[in-house]
């Protein structure tokens, strides 16, 4: 007989992953001798994460379904900044979290639109992730 508890404690890091990311939970217990998970994720990038997290836990899945479903509604909202004059990644970075030497998340979050921290261009749109 397969035990919810024991289960749950093998796989602390995915439920530790799920709730850091918002994704909302419908079910959590047994079925047909595996831990059954089943809910819904802000992105497909959220759901990417937590898949990569079971298969470290368990690369062959024999006892684990993960149900994921995405639902946008649940997608962390996210702030955008308009670089000025005088801009820097490190300034922006200590306005929105106090630290400077946080810029590397503004960086790592636009690499869509940045090729080099130290270039930012005035009137850029960035993404400030929490």
């Amino acid at each position: 007989m397969v035990d919810l508890d024991q289960l749950k404690q093998k796989y602390a890091s995915v439920l530790n992953l799920i709730t850091q990311s918002g994704v909302q939970l419908s079910h959590v217990h047994i079925q047909d001798d595996k831990l059954y998970i089943e809910g819904a994720a802000g992105s497909d990038a959220i759901k990417n994460r937590i898949w990569d997290q079971v298969k470290v836990v368990n690369p062959s899945l024999n006892d684990i379904t993960l149900n994921l479903s995405v639902d946008p509604s649940l997608a962390p909202k996210q702030k955008t900044y308009t670089v000025a004059a005088g801009d820097s990644l490190s300034k922006i970075a200590k306005q929105f979290y106090g630290n400077a030497n946080e810029y590397t998340k503004i960086f790592e979050a636009n690499r869509n639109v940045l090729s080099d921290p130290n270039m930012v261009k005035v009137g850029q749109q960035l993404v400030i992730p929490d």
